[in-house]
């Protein structure tokens, strides 16, 4: 039996909800009426605790448990550009937030991961590209890709972790009928920071022997108050030019 300690909760298969985090958005807004037309659309949602708008910056914090893309669906609603640029809890860790990027040229997809406690981190992800039906996944000890997901090593598990399953083990993702795959959920005494590095691979089939399919570095994402930045100094692309 699988210890209850390590189980990839997802709140879309059982009750309860997404624990609740600070989150980051950067939006075009222009005026007070932006200000009020965002934050209409965001309190009127389930699972929303507190909207906070900086107009000056363009920036809104929003402190609640739903999904990201929840939230930036929302927002895009109203007509205005938005941009996820942190999230996570400031006061309590030093890396919060990680995200890693699978850029095709078959499967795409983002996953983050965001701590909300010590011992709990937040997971989301979506893909698409991947063949309809149940597919695992899983974190693993390497970030090298220089062979795909064949040079990224066994599933991550730190050392005299007494489970049945390694702690990077993230079960199973189902794709639907269009390739597409979409997760929220929570894993306990999963640590962000000892993640930064490593890799995420996507499998065939739920057989996690078998070489994945797909793989991408888990890097540091901007924790809440780390990224108010709206134009890349490397290229000149500004936030709303980028996806």
């Amino acid at each position: 039996m699988v210890s209850p300690s390590t189980e990839l909760k997802n709140p879309d298969q059982r009750d309860g909800a997404l624990q609740e985090l600070l989150t980051e958005f950067m939006v075009d807004m222009k005026c007070e009426g932006c200000v009020s037309s965002v934050k209409s659309n965001l309190q009127k949602l389930d699972g929303i605790k507190n909207v906070d708008v900086d107009l000056s910056n363009q920036v809104v914090r929003v402190l609640g448990s739903l999904p990201v893309k929840t939230m930036l669906d929302a927002l895009e609603q109203t007509g205005r550009s938005a941009r996820l640029i942190g999230q996570g809890n400031p006061n309590d860790f030093l890396i919060s937030a990680a995200v890693a990027e699978f850029k095709g040229p078959v499967i795409f997809g983002v996953v983050r991961l965001a701590q909300v406690t010590m011992e709990l981190a937040r997971i989301e992800a979506s893909f698409s590209g991947l063949s309809p039906g149940k597919h695992g996944w899983s974190i693993n000890e390497f970030g090298d890709l220089t062979r795909g997901a064949a040079s990224t090593g066994k599933v991550f598990n730190r050392p005299n972790h007494a489970s049945e399953k390694p702690l990077g083990d993230l079960g199973t993702l189902e794709a639907d009928e269009r390739g597409e795959a979409n997760f929220s959920g929570a894993k306990e005494m999963l640590k962000v920071s000892e993640l930064i590095g490593r890799s995420i691979v996507v499998y065939e089939t739920e057989d996690k022997s078998d070489p994945g399919i797909a793989a991408a570095v888990v890097a540091r994402s901007a924790g809440v108050g780390e990224n108010y930045k709206k134009i890349c100094t490397c290229d000149g692309v500004t936030i709303w030019e980028s996806r």
